[in-house]
């Protein structure tokens, strides 16, 4: 009798809980055994659950569910893009719709947690999960909108549809055609991702492949700093802080500031022999930095926020809160200073400039690089945004300067530094046909190599540049300058 009882108040509670669409990607066979356990975990759940997979070939006897077969476009890719017709044609029969890929675990205590948060939100703003790998290290997609996998509430769902930008055909932007997928509702339909940190681990999920594991991501350890930093600005007891906008608004975010960026010998060779000193503006993760500590040198940097800088920071990296319109009448400066891939994401790149030369002396020496955003790939992301926005692609537009070399030796000079080298940087062998053609600067004559260079890199004085020596600089044909200083081995 007891049991009955017990029986029929469950039943009771199943029918209160929200009727749930699940739709799961799965192209062929080989996340299979992902696939059942993911299918499993949503069978045990005490909710009123659809599960539909999407896939190439059908997996309704093998799975036990129903499956939609069929890609939305040609390219295989694109089959993420099979959900959205599916909730768009379903949008007012279920409370909570879910899309994942078949390796993403998504579990009761997480949907539990994102129905709590939701019920806070506003109608703009959509809980969004961190997807996590096990493996030595914990790692985490933290710093973009791409975690495989959404949850959208019927009525989120609908203002989706409404906005136009959800049911539309297997594209690309700024992230590439499986992952425009399920990041559509935050990119395309006005919605806000927020992945709340306060209860981190109900919000993360796990990719079950683990695929990633040492290739990307951070690790745990850095996970946390950079979560009590952010805490820590949400209490007050940290004021925001950005130097200045890194991400461009470019075909799959070209040219935007990466805030990893591997360890430069290029940059690292550039640095004076005789330099005690260095400042790096724009500093990241900070690995160019953390070399340049290694081999002896007091490092200083402006960091791009604080909770990147976190890192750093802890490796023993000075770090100085600095934006590019602050007092330039302080007393420190530096034997070398450094601005790695920014200046092409200033708002005004002579104004800073002008801020990295006040952090000089007579015998200091910066080194510039910025990306070639005039090489024939950068080309073809400025004729590619002009032709999607009907309208000319400047700064506003974009956020990125489109500047060759000649532009950039410009903006140095009117900012009072004096050229002493400029310089092309290839793209990797591995960068496909870029990669190739930039390597031909090798064997071309100085102009063209410095066109097809993946970036280019200017180290210059403190010094005004006279009239004699700026008209011999001027000729882009001619060898560089006399190096006017030893290098560093790296």
């Amino acid at each position: 009798m007891n049991e009955h009882v017990a029986q029929n108040a469950a039943s009771q509670d199943n029918r209160a809980l929200p009727r749930v669409l699940v739709a799961i990607a799965s192209h062929g066979t080989s996340n299979d055994r992902h696939l059942e356990r993911i299918i499993k975990e949503y069978r045990s759940m005490a909710f009123d659950i659809d599960i539909v997979v999407l896939s190439n070939i059908d997996k309704r006897t093998v799975l036990g569910v129903d499956c939609i077969v069929g890609l939305p476009a040609r390219n295989p890719w694109s089959l993420p893009f099979a959900h959205k017709k599916l909730f768009a044609e379903r949008h007012d029969r279920y409370d909570l719709y879910i899309y994942s890929e078949d390796d993403i675990l998504i579990t009761e205590r997480n949907i539990r947690a994102w129905l709590d948060v939701t019920s806070f939100l506003p109608k703009d703003e959509v809980a969004g999960f961190l997807r996590v790998e096990f493996g030595d290290y914990v790692l985490a997609h933290f710093t973009n909108e791409h975690a495989a996998c959404f949850v959208l509430t019927g009525e989120q769902l609908r203002a989706a549809l409404h906005s136009g930008g959800f049911d539309v055909a297997p594209h690309q932007g700024k992230y590439d055609l499986a992952c425009s997928a399920a990041t559509d509702p935050y990119t395309q339909c006005g919605s806000m991702k927020l992945v709340p940190i306060s209860h981190l681990e109900d919000f993360t999920v796990h990719h079950l492949t683990n695929r990633y594991v040492g290739r990307m991501g951070v690790r745990a350890d850095e996970l946390g700093r950079q979560k009590e930093v952010l805490l820590q600005i949400a209490d007050g007891g940290r004021s925001p802080y950005a130097l200045l906008p890194t991400e461009t608004r470019l075909h799959h975010a070209r040219f935007s500031k990466d805030y990893y960026e591997p360890k430069s010998d290029e940059i690292l060779s550039l640095v004076p022999l005789s330099a005690r000193s260095v400042l790096s503006i724009g500093c990241g993760s900070g690995e160019t930095e953390k070399r340049l500590q290694a081999l002896g040198l007091h490092v200083a940097a402006v960091p791009l926020d604080p909770v990147i800088a976190s890192g750093p920071a802890r490796a023993g990296i000075e770090m100085i809160y600095e934006d590019t319109d602050g007092d330039e009448s302080h007393r420190e400066t530096y034997d070398c200073v450094l601005c790695i891939n920014l200046l092409h994401l200033a708002p005004d790149p002579r104004k800073l400039l002008r801020r990295l030369r006040s952090f000089m002396h007579e015998r200091s020496i910066a080194v510039i690089q910025m990306p070639n955003t005039m090489s024939p790939r950068g080309v073809r992301s400025y004729f590619r945004a002009r032709l999607q926005s009907g309208q000319s692609c400047g700064y506003e537009a974009v956020g990125a300067h489109f500047a060759s070399a000649r532009k950039l030796r410009t903006w140095c000079i009117d900012s009072g530094l004096r050229i002493e080298t400029i310089s092309g940087i290839p793209a990797p062998r591995g960068d496909g046909l870029f990669g190739m053609t930039s390597r031909l600067s090798e064997f071309v004559p100085r102009t063209l190599s410095l066109g097809l260079a993946a970036s280019i890199v200017v180290t210059a004085s403190a010094g005004r540049q006279g009239g004699a020596e700026a008209g011999v600089m001027a000729a882009l044909g001619q060898d560089r300058a006399a190096d006017p200083v030893g290098r560093r081995r790296v």
